[in-house]
């Protein structure tokens, strides 16, 4: 009796570790969690987001962890091919990334024709497409307000996307220009004249002279004036 039972306690240690050594993560749970993740980081992302999540092992040697974290490496953003972080926060747990794929349909612009360096652009001198905005070039001009009546860094061709990197808004403000310069603050508003002292598109810092010798720096405006708060 005693050597049946030895061999009982045998066959059940046996058991115990067979089923230790086969436990493993379901990829399932892994898969939702990313999920879970992906829904939250796409929202609010210009246009239409969607996202596809790659394969996990299901013969991976992880163990089950009723824990799971999700994140982005380091300086990633959910755009495009990306790996996204999973580990479990239980003691001796491990990290594994897995492959995801973030699509944004939108609207973006190409140049209708061949354009020249300093151009300025007009609405027809654009066309709008629509597609993956996430495999398109970093910064691209997604709405006409973003192009039209900005002048050009460079020459480009006919159908090239448009970046803003390649455009500069057109200057408000020029070195050497009289201008009148408004002064607010609290109760108070004192208007007075005086002369750039560099170039200043709408919305960019300017310094001016003013007619007293005094140097002042203001926003430069759209209609050549600097504001000076204080």
């Amino acid at each position: 009796m005693p050597y049946l039972l030895q061999r009982f306690a045998f066959l059940l240690l046996c058991l115990g570790i067979a089923a230790a050594v086969h436990a493993r993560q379901e990829p399932a749970e892994v898969k939702r969690v990313i999920e879970d993740f992906l829904r939250v980081q796409t929202r609010g992302l210009p246009g239409e987001a969607s996202f596809t999540v790659g394969a996990v092992d299901p013969n991976n040697n992880l163990a089950p962890c009723p824990a799971l974290e999700t994140f982005l490496p380091a300086g990633g953003r959910p755009w495009g091919r990306i790996s996204v972080g999973v580990r479990c926060q239980t003691a001796g747990g491990w990290t594994i990334y897995v492959p995801a794929q973030v699509k944004v349909i939108g609207d973006y612009f190409v140049t209708a024709r061949p354009l020249a360096r300093g151009q300025a652009v007009a609405a027809g001198d654009l066309v709008r497409r629509r597609g993956d905005l996430a495999e398109l070039p970093a910064g691209i001009v997604s709405e006409e307000a973003q192009a039209v009546g900005k002048t050009l860094n460079v020459s480009i061709q006919s159908g090239q996307v448009l970046r803003s990197d390649l455009l500069r808004a057109p200057l408000a403000v020029q070195q050497g220009q009289g201008v009148r310069v408004v002064s607010a603050g609290k109760g108070f508003q004192v208007a007075t004249e005086g002369t750039a002292l560099n170039n200043a598109a709408a919305g960019q810092v300017v310094r001016v002279r003013t007619a007293s010798g005094q140097t002042v720096s203001g926003i430069a405006r759209s209609d050549g004036t600097v504001e000076v708060r204080y």
